[in-house]
């Protein structure tokens, strides 16, 4: 997973010495004191490419373990123009996770494994300023998971019988909040 986000700041730096560069943090998601914090750049007239980072550290929440960390390269179209206005993302990234699924609230179950999510964002850029722009968002697709599943009370031995890892696909709304971007270049 590190080698993953490094090459994908290694290749951000070759863009962001020539392009309109932004970095950003969710406001959203940073009042729940959940990170995600990204950078997007220029890659073409309508085109911009972005790469967040999203993470909980949580150890539990309401006793339950709540920790997640999930890179996210995206590839935006924008309607009109950069940085200002709609636009639609595709996108791909890796996930790694422990925590309590949604179809296992209220149960004493957890998983803990990693994943891959494919999908697409919608969102609407507005520009504040010269230097800062807004951007509200909204995405999901689908998420492959390879998880081990285990019990929250202590009680020794996995809930699942797969021999190695259980598998799980599900179509899930994954991502959204509000960015608040701030113009390095």
């Amino acid at each position: 997973m590190k080698k993953t986000f490094f090459l994908s700041l290694l290749l951000l730096a070759t863009f962001v010495t020539n392009a309109q560069t932004y970095i950003k943090i969710n406001g959203l998601s940073a009042l729940v004191a959940v990170p995600q914090v990204g950078i997007e750049t220029s890659i073409g007239s309508k085109s911009t490419f972005s790469v967040d980072v999203f993470a909980s550290f949580w150890k539990s929440f309401d006793g339950k373990p709540m920790q997640a960390v999930m890179l996210t390269p995206e590839y935006r179209y924008h309607f009109k123009e950069k940085y200002n206005g709609f636009y639609a993302g595709a996108h791909a990234g890796p996930d790694i996770y422990k925590i309590q699924k949604w179809n296992y609230w209220g149960t004493n179950k957890y998983e803990e494994g990693l994943g891959y999510r494919i999908g697409a964002t919608i969102g609407y850029q507005k520009k504040i300023n010269n230097q800062f722009v807004l951007d509200a968002f909204f995405g999901g697709g689908w998420h492959q998971g390879f998880y081990k599943g285990y019990y929250t009370d202590g009680t020794p031995g996995r809930y699942e019988k797969a021999k190695n890892y259980n598998k799980s696909g599900e179509w899930l709304p994954y991502r959204g909040g509000i960015m608040i971007s701030y113009q390095l270049n």
